[in-house]
């Protein structure tokens, strides 16, 4: 039997690592938790997990496959007690797809129970890991996020709060978490803000989530966002705010805005949706073409579609259909047919498009395989041209801060100039948006290429931290095979 995957994220796009969601004060708050993982199901598809703590003990399920079909079940969240809980969904950029690498992880420590959630990635994790190995400590899973507990349970420090914030002074990298333990539940963000987290309430409850879209769907109330280098522990004593690392000018992950968070989200202040739409508007005048119809590759390229109709003043029109109902796999008889996949998620509106010239609108061509196909099933269609305008810069880089980015010898932007690609997708033109056009839609003047206002290193390369790993393996592959197994 062939296997044909329609996971909606094999079609060539970039994958966020992770989503995260906690709370505390709540009655029955694993069943809120799980109404905020559904929120955030796009930014981790692979597996989900809830930890809660009634006030005595810690209760854990964890489960491959989407929060429906594991946390709907009869007795799942009456099983997970108490009015403190937090929960993550993800995609693994570190650590193979195993249950035991489902977020989160939980450990009995001198201190009792810790539980964590974690979006982002640890850029010295290995090295990190190796040390605490030969320190003695036994690791349980094989993702970064377990370097943390480890880094907590082996401080010297006299509190849970002082040993948690000399782990932290530790890592290198992206972090946004959310954790459990007996005396509260703690949020923080990394120095740099790469990625995301807002604070909420509900009622007397407090919550943390990746986006605030996470807190419209439970009924909740927007406060803030969790601030760069912030961390905030909620608690019986109530709420308090702590800033122990050095301030530093912020870096949020700027394909946020792009691509990952839902549209119906805001983000340091900002509509994602309206923040798309005038990415389309600058796409449109930066790279205008004469057609009749601008069509997005749904559904990401909807919002910026809808941008670079207005602002051109050609006319919207949905000129290829997506089907919302296939499934993560689909089961063929043979593999004759793995050619067709992208049939099963999108179809060209043939009727519209006969004989039409086109601006095919998406967000971003990562090894450009889809791209191709969608060009050839609009000709196929009877498309007389077909001009492809993407709502970022190319993709030139590969991410270290929790994106499951290819190596970078497959991104199609690092290997080929863009006549190069337009020649490989097949299209009569492309165009990409240019990075200061990115950062006007953003409401900035332009990028400062000093000090850039956000983490833009898979379009620029500039890396906002340091990557350990990354120059432990580069060192590691200019040794010669006798040095390295000496």
């Amino acid at each position: 039997m062939g296997m044909l995957t329609t996971n909606p994220f094999d079609d060539d796009k970039l994958r966020e690592e992770c989503g995260v969601f906690g709370i505390w004060g709540a009655d029955t708050a694993a069943a809120v938790v799980t109404l905020g993982l559904h929120a955030l199901q796009h930014r981790g598809q692979e597996a989900a997990g809830i930890t809660s703590y009634d006030g005595r003990a810690f209760h854990s399920h964890r489960a491959m496959g989407h929060v429906a079909g594991n946390f709907d079940k009869d007795g799942v969240i009456r099983a997970l007690a108490g009015r403190a809980a937090i929960g993550h969904v993800r995609y693994s950029t570190t650590g193979e797809t195993a249950l035991r690498n489902v977020q989160p992880l939980f450990a009995e420590l001198s201190s009792g129970g810790f539980a964590v959630a974690h979006n982002g990635n640890i850029s010295n994790a290995t090295r990190v890991r190796r040390d605490l190995n030969r320190r003695g400590s036994i690791f349980q899973s094989t993702s970064d996020t377990e370097v943390i507990i480890h880094l907590v349970a082996t401080s010297t420090y006299p509190t849970l709060l002082d040993r948690f914030i000399d782990a932290l002074k530790q890592v290198e990298g992206a972090y946004s978490l959310v954790c459990l333990t007996d005396e509260g539940l703690i949020a923080c963000r990394d120095p740099l803000g790469i990625r995301p987290l807002v604070m909420g309430r509900l009622g007397e409850a407090y919550i943390f989530a990746s986006e605030t879209v996470a807190l419209d769907i439970v009924g909740a109330t927007y406060i803030r966002t969790v601030e760069p280098g912030e961390l905030i522990v909620v608690s019986e004593k109530g709420v308090q705010s702590h800033k122990p690392f050095a301030p530093q000018r912020s870096r949020p992950c700027i394909f946020e805005h792009v691509y990952f968070s839902r549209p119906d989200s805001v983000l340091d202040g900002a509509s994602v949706y309206s923040v798309r739409k005038a990415i389309g508007a600058e796409l449109a005048r930066e790279n205008t073409v004469d057609a009749d119809y601008v069509v997005p590759v749904p559904d990401s390229g909807v919002p910026a579609a809808i941008g670079y109709a207005q602002e051109s003043g050609i006319p919207f029109e949905l000129g290829i259909i997506r089907s919302h109902y296939v499934g993560r796999t689909f089961i063929q008889p043979s593999d004759q047919v793995r050619h067709l996949g992208v049939k099963l998620k999108h179809n060209a509106n043939s009727a519209l498009i006969q004989g039409k010239k086109l601006v095919l609108i998406d967000d971003s061509i990562v090894r450009g395989t889809t791209s191709l196909k969608i060009v050839q099933m609009l000709r196929e269609a009877g498309a007389r041209e077909v001009h492809m305008r993407i709502a970022s810069p190319p993709t030139r880089h590969s991410c270290f801060y929790g994106v499951d980015t290819p190596e970078r010898k497959k991104l199609l932007a690092a290997q080929m100039n863009v006549a190069e690609m337009n020649n490989y997708i097949k299209a009569d033109s492309l165009a990409f948006l240019s990075i200061d056009g990115l950062y006007r839609a953003l409401g900035e003047e332009m990028r400062d290429e000093a000090e850039p206002q956000y983490c833009d290193a898979c379009f620029s390369g500039a890396y906002p931290t340091r990557l350990t790993d990354r120059e432990d393996i580069e060192q590691r592959d200019q040794l010669l095979p006798a040095e390295l197994y000496a």
